[in-house]
């Protein structure tokens, strides 16, 4: 049988840059070899590109880039699916069936280089360029959950330019509205990277201002007391969404610290009641369906102490790190982390 060409790309224009390698790593590591070839791009903090053919060891430590590197991009002619390989004396073109972007938070994840992947006509893993732009941004997500029915935590948005002209009016607008204590982020970013948990007047505009440094606009929201669970979702007409998981977190919150280099307690399946087991996992669904999201998800509640299920965020590339609930949750109900890789790259090519 001949085997298909799959593209794994890393790196990236990203705060989460470092995660995406050892996410990579871990997704070259497990793809199963007798049904695919692979081919490597890596991104570099800059935004270069480069076809890489060394050591995939050299990946996860940030050794990659160098002697075994090759200025590279994707042809945007519809159905070429071609990567385009120079230097070196001559140019190289690689055919490619499939893309599985490992690409985490900005220019990655936010539905930019997905739309890349439908101009050319290239099938790939996850969901496509608006499901992906809408989860991205916590603003958008926000409203889409609402309009669907599916509980949120109370929010309010502030771009950079609005929070300059009247920074006093929006703070009181959060204190009336969302009470302390509160979170401010940034609207696009992810690995909580740039979020505080706001417990009086006095933290406001240093939290408002550390997630404007992410991007040019922030949401803060009420703070929700209750259990944090994750299910991950697989699949495009019938999705298969995974036992519940718990994230006992650290810190005061799962911030990236808590989820990279600390010591959170992960509790697969977590401990709730079938009946609540049943309403998360049909909240994961209902939300994953009304983002429009496709292939993979990754989605965020919380459970309050009298069962309401409050849906935090959706991630369309979450972590594929060995210590990510994404692959745990799916291993936990039964599909290996070789099987999960298949699976998603057959959803892409369905494409």
């Amino acid at each position: 049988m001949k085997k298909s060409t799959v593209l794994v790309i890393f790196g990236g224009r990203s705060s989460e840059y470092e995660v995406s390698l050892v996410s990579a790593h871990s997704v070259i590591t497990h793809i199963p070899k007798d049904k695919y070839d692979v081919e490597l791009l890596g991104i570099t903090k800059s935004g270069r590109w480069y076809y890489y053919d060394g050591d995939i060891d050299d990946i996860p430590t940030d050794n990659w880039q160098g002697e075994h590197c090759r200025p590279a991009s994707l042809s945007p002619d519809y159905g070429a699916d071609t990567l385009i390989v120079s230097g070196g004396g001559d140019k190289k073109r690689i055919h490619i069936d499939a893309v599985f972007p490992v690409l985490h938070g900005k220019n990655g994840e936010d539905g930019t280089i997905q739309g890349l992947f439908e101009l050319a006509g290239i099938p790939f893993v996850g969901c496509g360029h608006l499901a992906s732009a809408m989860c991205m941004d916590k603003a958008v997500a926000n409203t889409m959950l609402v309009a669907a029915g599916i509980n949120h935590a109370d929010w309010r948005a502030v771009t950079r330019r609005e929070y300059a002209a009247d920074p006093d009016g929006f703070r009181a607008g959060c204190e009336k509205e969302l009470g302390y204590p509160m979170f401010a982020k940034p609207a696009n970013a992810g690995s909580s990277v740039g979020i505080t948990k706001v417990h009086s007047a006095e933290e406001f505009d240093a939290a408002v201002k550390k997630a404007l440094a992410e991007d040019d606009k922030a949401v803060v929201e009420e703070a929700i007391t209750g259990r944090e669970v994750e299910c991950a979702v697989l699949g495009t007409d019938e999705p298969f969404v995974s036992v519940p998981g718990e994230i006992r977190a650290c810190n005061e919150f799962y911030d990236y610290d808590a989820k990279y280099h600390a010591v959170s307690e992960l509790v697969i399946p977590a401990q709730l009641s079938d009946e609540i087991t049943e309403k998360v996992r049909d909240t994961a669904l209902r939300a994953f369906r009304a983002m429009g999201c496709s292939g993979m998800t990754r989605v965020d509640s919380f459970v309050t102490e009298s069962g309401e299920v409050i849906v935090n965020e959706l991630n369309t590339i979450p972590g594929f790190t060995s210590i990510s609930m994404y692959s745990k949750l799916l291993e936990a109900s039964g599909i290996p982390y070789a099987e999960v890789i298949d699976r998603l790259i057959g959803f892409g090519r369905q494409k």
